[in-house]
């Protein structure tokens, strides 16, 4: 017996679900929780082998405050003012991961502002591209600026 290959629509969605729920740094088992299903059951909503049923949806978008559009196209979340470019979503997708949450949480945690740059520095001579200095300038302003 052959096995279900997920809808490519509810993989996006499961996919925005998990996006989202990263970004606000929640679990899934609290996800779960405040939806009143297993973990088990949200990990099949995310991988999109389980399409979500509309209240349920509705309810997902209710716990982590965004429109229901925003799980189904770039231009009703763009609208919502929660998706702004090709750039914006590939940082929000790495933010979103593992790796991305632990290294921004520790930089943020860095207060020298010349320990910061000396990062950065590091961090653009071990990658392969030297892009992003300027929104690195107005986030150490913006991190200046608030204290």
């Amino acid at each position: 017996m052959k096995a279900k290959t997920p809808n490519a629509i509810d993989a996006y969605v499961g996919e925005r679900v998990r996006l989202r729920r990263k970004l606000l740094g929640m679990s899934q088992v609290s996800l779960s929780e405040s939806l009143g299903i297993t973990f088990q059951q949200l990990q099949k909503y995310e991988k999109g082998v389980n399409r979500i049923g509309a209240s349920r949806l509705q309810r997902i978008a209710e716990v982590l405050g965004v429109p229901i559009g925003f799980f189904f196209d770039e231009e009703t979340s763009q609208a919502a003012g929660l998706r702004l470019s090709a750039d914006t979503d590939e940082v929000a997708h790495f933010i979103a991961s593992k790796e991305g949450l632990a290294l921004t949480r520790a930089f943020i945690a860095i207060e020298d502002p010349n320990i910061r740059r000396k990062l950065l520095a590091l961090a653009r001579s071990l990658g392969s591209t030297h892009s992003g200095a300027d929104d690195y300038e107005r986030w150490d302003h913006a991190a200046e600026t608030r204290g």
